[in-house]
Formats: structure tokens, C-alpha cells, sequence
């Protein structure tokens, strides 16, 4: 956002809520992590690895699970990793059931 310094660690001042849009302001900060494809490509590795480990496990598990390596900010994304997971894992066993059983449709 032009005219919003960048803060340490990664972490950007993104908008200022009921104020204007001018730095200092006041009004509530609204932040958000600036991560890259290397942070996103390690928590698909890491929920996948999870998964196959825990197939009934649930979204809060994860966290408590996984949380810990990541950001605290990233349980967001990690949900919807899991989430992204899991319909892919589903497709996949719709498809190969399909494949495996012409004409029978679930």
C-alpha cells in the first residue's frame, strides 16, 4: 500500500480501519504476513504428511498439531490447506472407485 512503511519481521501495515486511509491515523491497524511460495509449499507438504497420518483428524488438531511450525498468524491458510487437501484426496477416491467399478455411480 503506498505510504505505509513496511514493519519488521515481515509484517506490513495494510489499512487503517474507521479512519481515513493515511498512516497514523488511528483507528484499528489491520495487518497481514507477507509469506512466499516456499512458506506455502511447505504447509501443503506438511498437512498432506499429516493427513495420511491422521485421516479422521480434525481442523483444530491440525493446528495443535502443526501450528508450532509455522507462523501464528498461518492457521488460516493451513486450514484451507487441509481443506484443499481433503477435496482433492476425495476426488481422487470417487475417480479411482469409478475407475475400478464401471456403471456403478456413488
Amino acid at each position: 500500500m503506498p505510504g505505509v512503511p513496511s514493519a519488521p519481521g515481515g509484517v506490513r501495515r495494510a489499512a487503517v480501519l474507521s479512519s481515513p486511509a493515511r498512516p497514523g491515523a488511528g483507528g484499528h491497524a489491520v495487518s497481514f504476513r507477507e509469506d512466499s511460495p516456499q512458506d506455502l509449499d511447505r504447509a501443503r507438504a506438511a498437512v498432506g504428511a499429516w493427513r495420511d497420518r491422521n485421516p479422521a483428524a480434525t481442523a483444530e488438531r491440525l493446528l495443535a498439531d502443526l501450528g508450532g511450525q509455522f507462523h501464528p498468524d498461518y492457521g488460516p491458510v493451513l486450514r484451507a490447506v487441509l481443506f484443499l487437501a481433503d477435496r482433492h484426496r476425495a476426488r481422487d477416491i470417487t475417480g479411482a472407485t469409478r475407475n475400478a467399478a464401471p456403471g456403478r455411480e456413488w
